[in-house]
């Protein structure tokens, strides 16, 4: 059984300083708790400012309404933590008040929904499509002895969420190797996949993708052993991040879709009510959107654009609640599974609200995602990645001395292109004392710098480097 003592362990992975040696430091005055500092440290760090220019769903969107990365971000991160206030103080899912459980739980809930996607590539889902891919049509940068099979599986099937943990816990440079130096339990509460990329299986949630690459295995043991967490068992929190994942997903993508007239309120109203099948949920929040939209059109001088964006507000509003309430009462029926870590499944799909959940994600896949202005920029993204991976393979890769990997570039590309790649993804590249092999440091710096870019940046790199490159001839 897990225990909430353990669960948020404020400890932090960076040792503290030899006391023997230190003279008496000053009495802080930080009234914060340690998770509530974890949310602050993340907040003010550089990748969260980067996803105002990172796809949500829409790559290079021009709407101003329509959502970032950074948006989604922040609405997660406020669903979560409005969430946790609700269990922490109404359902008392935590009785000892030694953990602070009403400052602590919405704390760490609104650290890792803020957090959650800073791992991801540049254009939504179509950039994790798009590195996969590359993996795939070029076998040969994995043939390679010393690379066991989870090595190999970490670039073929590429996941942000790990990159994520690589980013807070090694990337994102103070002054030290600790990243972001963020307490166990946060990190471990924001491991949506607690799984190593060749132990996927998807009949349980919590292994359905996977959460870390073998670069971080030592670092996810430590946090397991600190948390009493093992692999494929879930921090409880990261259910509750989930699903509000999920909710911002499938109710905002939908608002998104009309902001940009890819389709009416009233197509997303007949769509419900066809597929609804007479479930409760779905029925009421259609009666409460659809009188409001009757009312408006009535009442008021709106134009049909101002009458679809207010109507979906309004829906919103209504959509959300009603999840929202529905995954309290979901965890909360739940509790002793997930607490014995035998959840196989996700708050949501156990709710009353998993219809509606199901069929918003629907109505988003089949009418807004497939729209040919939505297709062509995401095939724009694609490609970017695609011919950026061809351009900093080759910058990385061909070297002078193959295990010096400072040592000079051989070719005059190669050397304009390494010198184009985040200096200290370099120098964790060329420092690193792990001991893993050449081929996947090579890689995994690859996967570190697309990863890092931006929607804008990637595209002005690769109009930047396409001007030099030269194929190299087989």
């Amino acid at each position: 059984m897990l225990s909430w003592e353990r669960l948020l362990n404020s400890e932090r992975r960076k040792p503290k300083a030899d006391k023997a040696q230190k003279t008496e430091e000053p009495k802080s005055t930080d009234a914060r708790t340690e998770i509530e500092r974890d949310h602050d440290r993340i907040l003010f760090s550089t990748p969260v400012r980067r996803l105002a220019d990172k796809t949500q769903v829409f790559p290079l969107e021009r709407n101003d309404s329509v959502r970032t990365r950074l948006t989604h971000s922040y609405e997660v991160s406020n669903l979560a933590r409005s969430l946790g206030v609700v269990l922490a103080f109404d359902d008392k899912i935590i009785t000892d008040e030694t953990l602070k459980p009403e400052r602590n739980l919405p704390a760490i809930l609104a650290a890792i929904g803020l957090a959650h996607d800073l791992g991801n590539p540049p254009f939504g889902h179509q950039g994790e499509q798009a590195i996969q891919a590359w993996f795939s049509d070029n076998p040969d940068v994995l043939k390679d002895s010393e690379l066991n099979e989870a090595m190999k599986q970490d670039f073929i099937k590429f996941e942000g969420n790990a990159q994520t943990l690589r980013l807070l816990t090694r990337l994102q440079l103070v002054n030290d190797d600790y990243g972001l130096n963020l307490t166990y339990s946060t990190l471990a509460a924001l491991m949506k996949y607690p799984t190593a990329s060749d132990k996927i299986s998807k009949d349980d949630v919590a292994r359905k993708k996977y959460g870390y690459f073998q670069s971080e295995k030592e670092i996810v043991a430590e946090i397991w052993d600190k948390t009493g967490l093992s692999e494929g068992v879930r921090h409880p929190l990261t259910y509750v991040m989930e699903a509000c994942d999920d909710i911002a997903y499938a109710v905002l993508d939908a608002e998104d879709s009309v902001k940009k007239g890819l389709v009416s309120f009233s197509d997303l109203m007949s769509y419900l009510e066809h597929h609804g099948n007479g479930d409760d949920v779905v029925k009421t929040v259609i009666e409460l959107a659809c009188d409001r939209h009757k009312k408006y059109r009535d009442e008021t001088g709106l134009s049909p654009a101002e009458l679809n964006d207010i109507s979906m507000q309004r829906f919103r509003v209504d959509a959300i609640g009603a999840m929202i309430r529905d995954v309290r009462d979901a965890y909360t029926g739940q509790k002793g599974k997930i607490m014995a870590g035998d959840l196989k499944s996700d708050l949501l799909t156990v709710s009353r609200s998993s219809k509606l959940c199901k069929l918003l994600k629907k109505f988003d896949e089949d009418h807004a995602y497939i729209h040919r202005s939505v297709l062509e920029v995401e095939l724009t993204g694609y490609n970017t990645i695609r011919g950026l991976m061809d351009f900093l393979w080759e910058a990385i890769h061909q070297r002078k001395e193959p295990e010096n990997l400072g040592s000079r570039r051989s070719t005059p590309f190669a050397a304009y292109a390494y010198n184009r790649i985040s200096e200290n993804y370099r120098r964790i590249f060329e420092n690193d004392s792990n001991p893993l092999p050449v081929r996947y440091k090579e890689l995994q710096l690859l996967t570190d710098m697309i990863s890092g870019m931006t929607d804008s940046f990637a595209l002005s790199l690769y109009d930047e480097l396409k001007q030099y490159y030269v194929p190299r001839k087989a």
